[in-house]
């Protein structure tokens, strides 16, 4: 059922335990997991152009740590499962759609609530748009306090 499952990462608490249940269904269907990452443009933009370089490569940085910690989970497990990273810039939730689309994944999986939606009722923002405009099946992942 299964082939390949996108997880996306903005690299906040919550999204460790939908890196968990990724993990875990791509090892009992075998599939392939890609970790996605999204450099979010809109927290670049409407900043004073002076400090835009510096932000971006701190977005860059938390980044590459984020899906380092999906490697990380990945290769500590006893049966690691195949797992690809990827790196896209611009709005999130429109991203990990588009990705999905452009791999031909069956699946997506994140958390329900990542940096910017903290305060967010439910799902956050990214995750709802998701949920609503994906073409393949999402799981939403609560982080347990």
């Amino acid at each position: 059922m299964f082939e390949t499952v996108v997880v996306a990462t903005d690299g906040s608490e919550s999204v460790s335990r939908a890196v968990e249940c990724t993990l875990d269904l791509a090892r009992r269907f075998d599939a392939t997991v890609h970790a996605l990452y999204v450099v979010n443009e809109g927290r670049v933009q409407p900043l004073p152009e002076r400090v835009q370089n510096d932000v971006r490569s701190a977005l860059d940085e938390q980044g590459a740590e984020a899906l380092d910690r999906i490697v990380d989970a990945n290769q500590s497990l006893d049966d690691p499962v195949e797992l690809e990273t990827a790196v896209r810039v611009g709005h999130p939730g429109e991203q990990i759609v588009g990705y999905v689309d452009d791999i031909g994944a069956d699946g997506v999986a994140m958390g329900t609530r990542g940096r910017s939606g903290e305060h967010s009722f439910l799902l956050g923002s990214v995750a709802e748009h998701v949920v609503r405009t994906c073409p393949v099946p999402v799981l939403t992942v609560r982080q347990l306090e």
